[in-house]
């Protein structure tokens, strides 16, 4: 049966600390809404908030005053333009200023790899011939030893806390999760705490196409928490809300607009 089993509030209670360096990954589906609103709502400070591709979920945490630097490869809202509240903190530095750390996806991928690898570092040729080097302080040129190709050096992400969403845990306290998948078992695999929510938890794994299946003792914690990744989805068990992310742009334009929203809905 699974002994690492808490509720949503304990779990982030217990791994998520203020000054804490926190990934939140999801690719398209399974981005994990849920957690991330708690740790608003336990009032997190000074993060450093990692991933790939941070969308409303970032936005919102950075709206409330959670993040002072966002290490990343892209920022939007999907399909309909710009993380307003993310904006908002870069220029203006509204709640706080907030410090970006931009890589490639490329180099993201790299840099999450290496860290679910135990290496240092990780190589790529990606960044030869750009200027991002010139404005990241996390990408360094490097020889190979072997041909003598130059090639670009990214450091490891291991952070703090690795946060996922899934569809199904056993009740051994494995996890699976399937569709579309990203760097989320990279994340655990890197990450000295994680937390994984799920839609549920079965008797036994059915095979999935495409599955990922991560063993109970690389997780911290498991949460039962049915819609834990709305508005994005889980495959196999909801549909991605696509009115919540249009409708997210007029509320996060505005100060005001989005702290009344996130009282309504988040805070209380």
């Amino acid at each position: 049966m699974v002994d690492n089993v808490r509720t949503l509030e304990d779990a982030i209670s217990a791994h998520v600390r203020d000054g804490d360096e926190v990934a939140l990954e999801g690719f398209t589906h399974l981005i994990p809404f849920a957690a991330a609103h708690e740790i608003i709502r336990q009032g997190r400070r000074d993060l450093t908030l990692v991933r790939m591709t941070p969308d409303i979920i970032y936005d919102q945490m950075i709206g409330a005053g959670c993040a002072k630097k966002l290490i990343f490869s892209w920022g939007g809202n999907p399909g309909v333009g710009s993380l307003h509240r993310m904006r908002d903190a870069v220029q203006d530095a509204w709640p706080r200023p907030l410090q970006l750390e931009e890589h490639s996806h490329a180099g993201m991928a790299t840099r999450w790899q290496a860290g679910a690898s135990g290496l240092p570092f990780g190589t790529l040729r990606g960044y030869v011939g750009t200027s991002l080097p010139d404005h990241t302080d996390t990408i360094a040129a490097i020889e190979c030893p072997f041909t003598g190709e130059k090639l670009t050096a990214v450091p490891a992400l291991n952070p703090d806390v690795g946060i996922i969403h899934a569809q199904q845990a056993d009740r051994d306290g494995n996890v699976m999760l399937w569709g579309i998948t990203g760097v989320q078992k990279e994340c655990v695999l890197a990450s000295r705490r994680s937390i994984v929510t799920v839609e549920e938890i079965v008797d036994a794994f059915t095979p999935h196409v495409n599955a990922v299946i991560l063993p109970a003792w690389v997780i911290d914690s498991v949460v039962v928490c049915p819609g834990g990744a709305h508005p994005s989805y889980a495959h196999d068990y909801s549909s991605r809300d696509n009115d919540f992310y249009a409708a997210w742009d007029p509320i996060a334009r505005d100060r005001d607009t989005f702290n009344s929203w996130m009282q309504e809905h988040v805070m209380s």
